[in-house]
């Protein structure tokens, strides 16, 4: 017999416009139905209230159980948001109230686990972050459809030019959508170190531009423009939303490859607040930026990291790029290191690993970030590169003496 952990409890199933309710008490089991609409929600927290429900879970369903949380929070409850995955019930048992039964049932003995949920302007606050970084993505798209477009009119900007939208190259894009042609003028409008290439440049704008190219770079660049003042706007009310966070972010930024808005990124998906974590494994584990554990008959399976939050997965992965492109750092040591055994795309989860577990130490002990150096490992194991060393020379046929410098 399961012991009772719970004895007043609700589990709920979301749905887009209706949430079941089913509450389990000691006087028995009662059902009911509401709409999502806020008035009906508010309706369902006082019920909840009035048959003395202390414990709430529903499933992370899409985005449909926010209105929910948003509403239900305001009481006096205590709520769940369930990984679906850990709420499967059993096969050939599928109906809405089953299912309000089933994550009952389980609340009711103790049995599930609740998502890391944050208070509520964080989550606004994340929701904010997760926008910008959207607009950021839609400007890089729309790059991408400009080096297109200049493709098609046969011009190699790109090839002499490392960013087609910088000072010089939107100078020229700006001139070519103006009607400018001659590759000479266009080239003179370089800016910077880029003037050294000015024979290039001239080279790669000789192109066969037609008004088709002009007008589709006018609206790109008009399309840029539009996104650089939304991500500008973002930029100020993150600024203004992220003071309680700025301890924390300079504590992060410490780190090599991680600027202002990758740690705004990290911390507004993770929190600052390590407590909830009992170690850096289990930050990992919930980010899902670890290795699998699927081992059968004392074999080892796999270790695919599993899905987890994409938001901080994908910005981990960018600083880590950024970090491993350092110099003469711990970070950058590590990459190598890995990614000479098992390649480019192990070595970078396994980089963001690293620093997401240096994030979680640094946050909880409020202490800087301190670089090893980039000869960390080598004076690490420095007997067993030197025998390494002599032993490559010797099959070389070589005479080794090995005398140790002062």
């Amino acid at each position: 017999m399961v012991a009772v952990v719970n004895p007043r409890c609700c589990g709920l199933d979301v749905h887009k416009k209706t949430v079941l309710a089913c509450v389990m008490t000691p006087d028995g089991q009662e059902t009911q139905t509401f709409t999502t609409m806020t008035r009906d929600l508010l309706r369902l927290g006082d019920w909840l209230v009035s048959r003395e429900v202390t414990h709430v879970a529903m499933e992370s369903t899409g985005v449909y159980w926010k209105p929910i949380y948003n509403v239900l929070e305001m009481f006096d409850l205590t709520l769940l948001v369930v990984n679906a995955q850990r709420l499967k019930a059993v096969p050939g048992r599928k109906t809405d109230v089953k299912d309000a039964e089933w994550i009952a049932d389980l609340l009711r003995h103790g049995l599930l686990a609740a998502s890391f949920i944050p208070d509520r302007p964080h989550r606004d606050l994340r929701e904010i972050v997760r926008a910008r970084r959207t607009e950021v993505r839609k400007r890089a798209q729309v790059v991408n459809r400009i080096q297109k477009t200049l493709e098609g009119g046969n011009i190699k900007l790109a090839s002499v030019a490392s960013d087609v939208m910088g000072v010089s190259g939107r100078a020229m894009l700006e001139a070519m959508v103006a009607g400018t042609e001659d590759p000479v003028l266009l080239a003179a409008l370089a800016r910077g170190k880029l003037r050294d290439k000015r024979a290039a440049l001239e080279e790669a704008l000789f192109g066969l531009a037609q008004p088709a190219q002009r007008f589709l770079l006018q609206r790109h660049l008009a399309e840029i423009d539009f996104l650089d003042a939304q991500i500008a706007a973002f930029d100020a009310e993150i600024v203004g939303r992220m003071h309680p966070f700025d301890a924390a972010i300079s504590l992060v930024t410490g780190i090599p490859g991680i600027g202002r808005r990758g740690a705004e990124e990290i911390l507004t998906e993770i929190g600052i607040d390590m407590s909830r974590f009992p170690s850096a494994g289990h930050l990992a584990s919930w980010a899902r930026i670890c290795p699998g554990n699927y081992r059968s008959a004392g074999k080892q399976k796999g270790g695919r990291t599993g899905k987890g939050n994409s938001w901080l997965r994908s910005i981990l992965v960018e600083v880590a790029w950024a970090a491993a492109r350092t110099k003469d750092t711990y970070l950058n040591s590590f990459y190598h290191r890995i990614a000479a055994r098992r390649g480019t795309k192990r070595a970078l989860i396994a980089l963001a690993h690293t620093i997401l577990v240096i994030i979680y130490h640094l946050l909880r002990d409020g202490v800087l970030y301190e670089d090893l150096g980039n000869r960390y490992y080598d004076q690490r194991n420095r007997e067993a590169i030197r025998r390494n060393a002599v032993r490559r020379l010797e099959s070389l046929g070589y005479a080794v003496t090995v005398t140790e410098v002062a």
